[in-house]
């Protein structure tokens, strides 16, 4: 039985990293260019143009300005001469919650959160409205459980750990899979106030 890959380490974003994200999602062509090279690992700027319909031109310009914000790095063993390769850096970052923020940096948390939520919202429709046709690749789970602060912390470590241990990038049967995970409490339900006689 092949070895399971360790999940990579978390890297924390914070401070100027959490900012130098939002700029870069707000910009259509680097979003595009984060999620093309999130699918297929690593990639130059030919192949990027060509995906995106953009020139290498502007290609190259928004990935060099991608690795400026340290979002993407080159892969130096696979550049030669004018030809460069790129990889995300964007593996498993996260900001933890209760850190100090600045207004600007508060702002910037909550348009990624929009951002992020805008995509995963597609996520789901596309999963509902092709449920039928899946043949089982789509699945679709909801559940409630009642849990101290503690144990939801416990629970995302031990679910980061699961999708880890599924994680196959060797077979030809396998493809990527979109899981979005959200843990917040339910919304408390509050017992109307007795109407009282004037």
């Amino acid at each position: 039985m092949a070895e399971q890959p360790e999940p990579p380490e978390q890297r924390v974003l914070t401070g100027a990293d959490l900012k130098a994200l939002q700029k870069a999602l707000t910009n259509p062509v680097r979003r595009d260019i984060l999620t093309y090279l999130g699918k297929h690992g690593e990639a130059n700027s030919t192949s990027v143009a060509q995906a995106l319909g953009e020139s290498t031109g502007t290609t190259s310009y928004h990935l060099r300005k991608l690795a400026e914000l340290r979002l993407i790095t080159e892969v130096v063993e696979r550049s030669a001469g004018r030809e460069r390769w790129w990889r995300s850096l964007m593996t498993d970052i996260y900001t933890p919650p209760g850190i100090p923020m600045s207004p600007d940096e508060r702002e910037a948390a909550m348009q990624i959160g929009v951002l992020k939520m805008s995509h995963d919202l597609n996520l789901v429709v596309r999963a509902y409205a092709g449920y039928d046709e899946a043949e089982g690749w789509n699945q679709i789970y909801r559940s409630g459980l009642t849990l101290t602060k503690e144990q939801v912390k416990s629970f995302v470590e031990d679910y980061r750990a699961l999708l880890w241990k599924y994680h196959n990038s060797d077979s030809p049967d396998a493809r990527e899979m979109a899981i979005r995970l959200v843990v917040l409490p339910e919304e408390e339900l509050t017992t109307p106030k007795p109407a009282t006689s004037g």
